[in-house]
């Protein structure tokens, strides 16, 4: 009898726990579609990680880069280029919120480029871009590039080190 009544507690413990899950998934703001890139070393600086776009269900895309090497309370700007890493003084579509040193991380809810034109995540998909991280925001650390890689249809094209990353506009 004591293991029958541990059993049916085990039963209406598990569907408890599933009925949670369904409404966690039911509650969730992303549509499960995501897509990750590499972020390659692009200086003497030893720092590479990736840059992941997640499908938000309101048409927005949620950007996370994520970097291995960086410290401190340094905040290194992150931009969406036009064209592939090795295109020079390609232009900016969008500031991404800058990576903080100390957690090597920087998240940015995306839906529209800097000239306010609307995007969603099949629009990101589809460009011909580049995410590039910088040492810094001014100054001539500004045009030192510490990680870089493709997006979208440019992800095909690949990279060879990085002396084949391109500066940036500056601006």
């Amino acid at each position: 009898m004591k293991s029958w009544i541990l059993g049916l507690a085990a039963v209406i413990s598990g569907l408890g726990c599933q009925e949670n899950q369904d409404k966690e998934i039911l509650l969730s703001e992303y549509t499960g579609n995501e897509a990750s890139y590499p972020l390659n070393q692009a200086s003497v600086y030893h720092i590479n990680g990736s840059v992941t776009f997640k499908e938000k269900l309101d048409g927005s895309t949620h950007v996370v880069v994520a970097l291995f090497g960086t410290e401190g309370n340094a905040e290194h700007p992150v931009h969406l280029h036009l064209g592939n890493v090795t295109e020079p003084d390609a232009d900016i579509l969008a500031q991404l919120n800058p990576v903080i040193g100390k957690s090597g991380k920087g998240e940015t809810e995306l839906s529209q480029l800097r000239d306010e034109t609307t995007i969603n995540y099949r629009e990101i998909l589809a460009l011909n871009a580049c995410i590039k991280v910088h040492l810094a925001a001014s100054g001539a650390e500004k045009d030192i590039i510490l990680a870089a890689g493709n997006i979208g249809v440019a992800h095909v094209d690949i990279i060879t080190g990085r002396s084949g990353i391109a500066a940036c506009k500056s601006e």
